[in-house]
């Protein structure tokens, strides 16, 4: 199998193997983005020679500014590696991006739904919470 097909077979996979919804785009490098996930939960970054799978995280730059800044987990010279090992690797590492993403996640002390740390304030209220009018019961 030439490089070109190995390439087209490693997108395929990576689109199914990353937690569904996925998102596919091209950086202005020429580069894959991969983010799969709703919430987003892992992003694979893949070019001529490397696959990188990292776990989705962001960074809060200001009350009404975040920017996504994800962990990386793992990085394969993909065309170093057989195939078969090739894909067992990006595999083992988009779960354990998977895993230590949704490991992170906190109930709202409010509602008891399951967040990403984004979408909780420091109290550890959710968005939706917190923009509800509370009630005061008497």
């Amino acid at each position: 199998m030439d490089s070109d097909e190995r390439f087209e077979q490693l997108i395929a996979f990576l689109g199914s193997q990353l937690p569904a919804p996925v998102e596919q785009h091209e950086a202005s490098d020429g580069t894959l983005i991969f983010i799969g996930g709703a919430p987003p939960e892992v992003v694979a970054h893949l070019d001529e020679s490397s696959v990188v799978v990292s776990e989705y995280a962001e960074v809060r730059e200001s009350l009404d500014r975040v920017t996504p800044k994800p962990r990386r987990v793992g990085v394969l010279k993909w065309r170093r590696l057989p195939e078969t090992q090739l894909m067992n690797a990006v595999s083992a590492l988009i779960k354990g991006a998977r895993e230590t993403r949704v490991a992170r996640y906190r109930h709202c002390i409010v509602c008891a739904t399951k967040n990403p740390p984004e979408d909780l304030s420091k109290d550890d209220v959710c968005r939706w919470c917190a923009d509800r009018p509370h009630q005061v019961v008497h």
